[in-house]
């Protein structure tokens, strides 16, 4: 069951024509995501994989295409530029994988969004996957289908339980060590503080 993603989701990807937008909008597109568009500005004509027209403005591709969810894959000096065209634009939600966006620029970003029905999924983040029917990034290479998708997460939370278990065991055993070491040294300087002392007296009544 989709709900912010679905087979129909029509997607616009921001930075298409980059290293990483390309590569993760192959990926996409081979999984059955409908990406409709792509933006990078002063590219605005051109075909991407000779089938997703590119434009330069998201307004543009929205207005064209129907764009309703924007995949971000813009660097960081303009990735929060990018978030608020794509929701001035009027995409629904949005998913901004970029990360090292700088927290002054996020701060803007909230701002906007404040009262607007944009949702904002990120910056630094996997992206959203809907088995079976449309991912926008999630990991590269992974093409889980419908049922896979929750065996992964019950499995994952798993491991995150052991190792979360064995952090504690080992973080409370290094604490016991540290507890009795500074035991032994307390016990050691009094020791030595009291011979001390007894001598000083002893020498005091020679």
């Amino acid at each position: 069951m989709s709900i912010l993603v679905g087979k129909d989701t029509r997607v616009v990807f921001q930075g298409i024509t980059g290293e990483s937008g390309s590569l993760h909008a192959r990926a996409c597109l081979a999984y059955g995501t409908k990406i409709v568009a792509g933006v990078t500005p002063g590219k605005g004509g051109q075909k991407f994989e000779g089938t997703v027209p590119v434009f330069d403005t998201v307004a543009q591709a929205v207005k064209d295409e129907g764009a309703e969810v924007s995949c971000i894959f813009v660097p960081p000096v303009g990735a929060a530029d990018a978030i608020i065209e794509a929701a001035d634009a009027g995409c629904r939600f949005v998913v901004c994988i970029t990360d090292g966006v700088p927290v002054i620029d996020m701060v803007r970003v909230r701002r906007f969004l404040e009262g607007r029905n944009t949702k904002l999924l990120g910056p630094n983040c996997p992206g959203i996957i809907t088995p079976g029917e449309c991912k926008d990034r999630h990991h590269a290479g992974a093409h889980p289908q419908e049922g896979e998708h929750r065996r992964a997460v019950e499995e994952r939370h798993a491991d995150v339980r052991r190792q979360w278990g064995s952090s504690r065991r080992s973080a409370s055993g290094s604490r016991r060590a540290s507890a009795s070491a500074a035991t032994r040294s307390a016990g050691s300087t009094s020791s030595t503080a009291w011979r001390c002392s007894t001598t000083t007296r002893t020498r005091t009544a020679w």
